[in-house]
């Protein structure tokens, strides 16, 4: 299993710098974890937008969703042309706006899922914890061939996120805020709290993500560093993380 990070800027894209977005694959299986603004654009550089028919968005904030309109209309023309022959298969927090908005475009399907859903796609089994956000927000494991992958997408810090990703082999998790700032009200973890994540699961490989577009990107490392995991780097678009 691999991942590869496709974007990881909060908020809005930089140039050539997309927001969320995480390619995963396994043998020739493919599977995008949030298709933020710019996302579409860059995942091109890596593979083909026909290889994927399976795409996870866990939630409604613009840096996460916003490029998936374009690929239904990617999977509608290209299906036309005869260059893709599978429907593609969002899935997504229930939401009946954002079903209607997939259904509407020929070739797409919508499948909603909560904390107590399991989806088996492909070769990964893919499970979910409710977060800490102003919008129904999910982090999600991604299990294959005795290997997980963790994303907290957005979140205030919680306990429960520290038994969810309990010895990973990759833990992606938001790092919106600098140390000693208050994330409460707005949903988003330090990166105080993201390094007390990283080493108090365990996890094998961290990457911080959902970056601020402001300050020193390194400060963010050093003081995740502090709280124990020194195997802490920040994500990179192109980024290629083998498991």
């Amino acid at each position: 299993m691999e991942c590869r990070v496709i974007g990881m800027w909060g908020g809005f894209p930089k140039k050539n710098g997309p927001c969320s977005g995480y390619l995963i694959q396994h043998e020739d299986f493919s599977l995008l974890i949030d298709c933020g603004s710019g996302v579409l654009t860059e995942l091109q550089n890596y593979t083909d937008l026909n290889n994927i028919n399976h795409v996870i968005l866990t939630h409604y904030h613009y840096d996460h969703f916003s490029d998936i309109g374009a690929y239904l209309f990617s999977r509608l023309v290209n299906t036309h042309l005869g260059r893709a022959d599978e429907e593609l298969c969002v899935y997504g927090p229930k939401d009946e706006d954002m079903k209607k908005q997939v259904e509407d475009v020929a070739y797409s399907r919508f499948t909603s899922f909560n904390e107590k859903s399991r989806f088996e796609i492909g070769p990964f089994t893919c499970t979910f914890m409710k977060n800490i956000h102003p919008v129904e927000t999910y982090s999600i494991k991604i299990e294959c061939d005795s290997k997980s992958i963790i994303f907290t997408s957005d979140t205030s810090f919680t306990p429960d996120l520290i038994s969810f990703a309990a010895n990973s082999d990759l833990l992606i998790t938001e790092c919106s805020l600098y140390e000693g700032m208050d994330g409460t009200a707005s949903g988003h973890m330090t990166s105080e709290h993201a390094g007390i994540l990283a080493y108090q699961s365990n996890a094998k490989k961290v990457l911080l993500t959902h970056l601020p577009h402001y300050g020193d990107l390194n400060d963010l490392v050093v003081s995740a560093k502090k709280q124990g995991n020194e195997n802490i780097v920040l994500a990179e678009s192109g980024m290629l993380i083998q498991l």
